[in-house]
C-alpha cells in the first residue's frame, strides 16, 4: 500500500533527479563551449609504449628502429628538430605511422659507438599537439653507453643574436686541422634560443666548433659557410647535483617549492660566437650600364690596385672618371663627356687582379660589352615628348596674356641638401649631387644664422667627400659649420652654384631650420670597468639595434652628447686592430671576430638629464647580455597547452578541480 509520505517522497526524489539532471545538463553545456567534442583539452602528451631495439640497447647490429605511442602521434618538421649523432653523411629516412615512429639509418654503423636520436619536441599527439618534450633515443653498437652531455649557446659574434638552426660538434681530435678534414664526431643544432645540448659523449678531451654546415659534409669546407669555434679544450663531466623546483597552484600562486636531486653534466655555459669570414678571393661578381650616364663594376673583394680601363671605342682616359666605394669593390665610373654619353654601346677593355685555383692574385684582361637599356633613341624620344608638352603650355600662356618662356629650360641638376628641420649642434650638413661635379662655384652658397630679428652671413667649411682620388670628382660635400645651439639658420643657394660633368646646372634652394638647444638633450655617461687599456669603441643603440652615436673610450670612460629623449641601449666592441670598425675572425690564423659585449637593460633618457651608468662587460654571461627588446631572434613559444583547462575553467565560472571530481 502507498502512503502518502511515499508519494512525498517519490516526488521529492524525481524533483531532486530533476535538479541534478540539469545540472549535469548545464556543465555538460558549459564544458562544451568551444569545444567541438563537449570535452576538457587533452593535456596528456603521448607515452612511449616500446621500442625497437629497445631504448639504451649495447651491442645493437640493426639500423631501423621502431618506437611505438598509446595514441596517434604526428613529427613536427623533422629534417630540422631531429639530430642524430654521430652524424649521418646520407640523411636518414624518419616517418611518422599512425601510432609509431620508424627510423632507418643509412649510413654504415660504427663499432664501439653510442648513436642518439634527439627528437627534440618534434613529437606531439596527434589531436591536441601536445608535445612529447625533449626525448632522445639511445643506443650503442659496443658494450656500454656513454651518457655524458655538453651543453651552451651560439651567438653572432657581431650583435650577440642567438642563432638557430646551426651545427654545434665535438671532436677528440685536438689538432686545429680537424675542423676541416674530418666530419664531426657528435652533433647537436641549436634552438630559438641558440641552446643546444650534445648527447651520448664519452670521457674524454674535446673541442667544440659550429658550423652553418652548407654542403652537408659536417666540416669546415667553403669559406662562406658561418663557423665558431671556441678555442680552449673541455672536458665533460657529471656529478650529482640538487635544484629548487617550482610547484605552481595556478598561473599566480605557487603551492610549493621542492628540492629535487639530479645529474649535473658539465660544462653547459659553452658559448661559442660564430662569424663569415671575410671574402679574399677577388673574382668579377657583374658589369653593368644600367643608366647612360655611368658604368658599375662589382668585385667580389676589394684591392690595392684599382682595374686598368681601356676604351675601344672611345677614349675612357678622357670620358670616365671614377667613384669608389671605401672597399674599392664596387666602382662607379661616370661619363663625362656628351659623345660617349650618347654611344648606346660601350666597349672596354678591363686589366684587374684576380684570385686563381692556387689562391694567389693574378693579373686577367677581359672584353666587355656595356650596352645601356636607356637608349639615344629612347631619351630623345622623350625629350620631344617634354619638349612639345611644355610649347603648348607656353603658346597657351602667350595667347593669354600670361608670363611664359621663350627658350625650352635645360634639365636641372638634381641636388639633395641633407638636414632636417631641427638638429643637434653635432650634426653634419651634407649636400649630394646626382653626379660628379665639374664645378662648385662657394660664392653661390650662403648660410645665414638669425640673432634678434636680423640674419647674419655665417662661415662655413666646404670639404668634398671622396675615396679615392686618382681621376675622381667629388658627388658629395660636407659644410662645417660651428652650430650656436637655439638658433635658426637659412641655407641659400644659388642657381648655377654645382655644374655636373655633362653639363647640368643647379637650381636656386632655400631652406630654413633650427639647431636645438641643450636643454632639449640628454647626456650619457658611461663609466666602464674591467676592460683595462684595451682600445674599446662604445655604440649608442635605438629600439632597432642600430648605432645612433660612438665613440672611442678613453680611459675606461665614454661619453655621448646631444641624445634626444628615448629608450637606448649600449654595445662596445674592443677594435683589435684599431682601425675604427668592427673585424671578422678568421679560423686558419687562429683569430676570433672581434670582442663584442651588450650593457643588459634599456637606458632611458629624459631632455636637460644626465645619465651614467657604471658597465663591467664582463660581469654578464655572453648569452644573457642583450635585451631582449632588441634581440630579433626571439625565443619560441613552447608547443603545450599547460592549463588551458584551467583558464576555461574561469571563463566559464566552474571550479577546474572540483569539476573533475564530479
Amino acid at each position: 500500500m502507498v502512503t502518502t509520505d511515499d508519494m512525498l517522497r517519490g516526488k521529492r526524489g524525481q524533483g531532486l533527479a530533476l535538479v541534478l539532471t540539469l545540472a549535469a545538463m548545464l556543465l555538460s553545456g558549459c564544458a562544451r563551449m568551444g569545444q567541438p567534442d563537449g570535452g576538457w583539452y587533452d593535456e596528456t602528451p603521448p607515452k612511449i609504449v616500446s621500442t625497437s631495439p629497445q631504448d639504451l640497447s649495447v651491442q645493437v647490429t640493426s639500423k631501423k628502429i621502431h618506437i611505438n605511442f598509446d595514441e596517434y602521434i604526428k613529427l613536427d618538421n623533422p629534417s630540422e628538430k631531429i639530430v642524430v649523432s654521430p652524424p649521418q653523411i646520407e640523411m636518414p629516412e624518419i616517418k611518422g605511422q599512425g601510432k609509431r615512429i620508424v627510423v632507418e639509418l643509412k649510413d654504415s654503423l660504427q663499432a664501439n659507438t653510442t648513436y642518439t636520436i634527439d627528437f627534440s619536441d618534434a613529437i606531439s599527439d596527434n589531436n591536441e599537439g601536445n608535445p612529447l618534450g625533449n626525448y632522445t633515443y639511445t643506443f650503442s653498437t659496443g658494450t656500454a653507453i656513454d651518457t655524458l652531455q655538453v651543453a651552451g649557446y651560439v651567438l653572432e659574434s657581431e650583435n650577440l643574436e642567438p642563432i638557430k638552426g646551426i651545427l654545434v660538434g665535438l671532436y677528440s681530435d685536438l689538432s686545429d686541422s680537424a675542423f676541416v678534414d674530418k666530419p664531426m664526431q657528435r652533433v647537436s643544432r641549436t634552438d630559438s634560443r641558440g641552446h643546444f645540448v650534445i648527447k651520448g659523449v664519452a670521457a674524454g678531451e674535446y673541442k667544440v666548433y659550429a658550423l652553418m654546415d652548407a654542403d652537408g659534409d659536417y666540416k669546415f669546407s667553403q669559406k662562406a659557410e658561418k663557423l665558431a669555434f671556441h678555442g680552449k679544450t673541455i672536458v665533460p663531466e657529471c656529478f650529482a647535483d640538487i635544484r629548487q623546483d617550482t610547484v605552481w597552484r595556478d598561473s599566480l600562486r605557487i603551492d610549493n617549492i621542492k628540492r629535487v636531486g639530479y645529474t649535473h653534466f658539465v660544462p653547459d655555459n659553452v658559448v661559442l660566437k660564430a662569424f663569415t669570414e671575410q671574402q679574399t678571393d677577388r673574382f668579377l661578381v657583374k658589369a653593368e650600364r644600367k643608366d647612360a650616364d655611368c658604368l658599375k663594376l662589382f668585385f667580389s673583394h676589394g684591392d690595392g690596385a684599382l682595374p686598368a680601363i681601356k676604351g675601344l671605342n672611345f677614349d675612357a682616359q678622357a670620358s670616365l672618371c671614377l667613384e669608389a666605394n671605401a672597399r674599392a669593390d664596387s666602382l662607379t665610373y661616370w661619363v663625362r663627356d656628351s659623345l660617349t654619353y650618347n654611344q648606346d654601346t660601350l666597349d672596354i677593355q678591363l686589366t684587374y687582379m684576380v684570385t686563381d685555383s692556387a689562391g694567389v692574385l693574378r693579373q686577367q684582361v677581359d672584353t666587355l660589352e656595356l650596352v645601356t637599356p636607356n637608349t639615344y633613341a629612347k631619351r630623345q624620344k622623350q625629350y620631344e615628348k617634354e619638349y612639345e608638352e611644355w610649347k603648348k603650355r607656353q603658346e597657351r600662356a602667350k595667347r593669354n596674356g600670361e608670363s611664359h618662356q621663350e627658350q625650352f629650360p635645360q634639365k636641372p641638376l638634381n641636388v639633395n641638401y641633407l638636414v632636417g628641420q631641427a638638429i643637434a649642434p653635432d650634426s653634419r650638413l651634407l649636400i649630394e649631387a646626382a653626379r660628379p661635379l665639374a664645378h662648385l662655384d662657394s660664392t653661390k652658397i650662403h648660410l645665414y644664422q638669425k640673432r634678434d630679428t636680423l640674419w647674419y652671413k655665417t662661415p662655413f667649411q666646404l670639404v668634398e667627400l671622396k675615396k679615392h682620388a686618382e681621376n675622381q670628382l667629388a658627388r658629395r660635400i660636407e659644410m662645417k659649420v660651428d652650430w650656436r645651439p637655439d638658433t635658426e639658420y637659412s641655407l641659400e643657394i644659388d642657381s648655377l652654384a654645382f655644374v655636373d660633368v655633362l653639363g647640368g646646372i643647379s637650381k636656386r634652394h632655400k631652406q630654413g631650420f633650427k639647431v636645438r638647444a641643450l636643454s632639449d638633450f640628454a647626456v650619457v655617461k658611461v663609466d666602464l670597468q674591467g676592460m683595462g687599456d684595451e682600445n674599446i669603441v662604445v655604440q649608442l643603440l635605438n629600439k632597432n639595434d642600430a648605432v645612433v652615436k660612438e665613440t672611442f673610450a678613453s680611459k675606461a670612460y665614454a661619453e655621448f652628447k646631444y641624445v634626444l629623449p628615448g629608450d637606448y641601449y649600449l654595445r662596445l666592441f674592443v677594435d683589435t686592430n684599431q682601425n675604427g670598425v668592427w673585424d671578422t675572425g678568421d679560423f686558419r690564423a687562429g683569430r676570433q671576430a672581434e670582442e663584442v659585449y651588450y650593457f643588459p637593460e634599456m637606458l632611458t633618457c629624459k631632455a636637460n638629464w644626465d645619465v651614467l651608468r657604471h658597465w663591467d662587460p664582463n660581469r654578464t654571461e655572453g648569452f644573457r647580455q642583450k635585451p631582449q627588446e632588441i634581440t630579433r631572434q626571439k625565443p619560441e613559444r613552447e608547443r603545450k597547452l599547460k592549463q588551458r583547462n584551467l583558464e576555461r575553467a574561469r571563463k566559464l565560472g566552474i571550479e577546474y578541480a572540483k569539476t573533475l571530481k564530479l
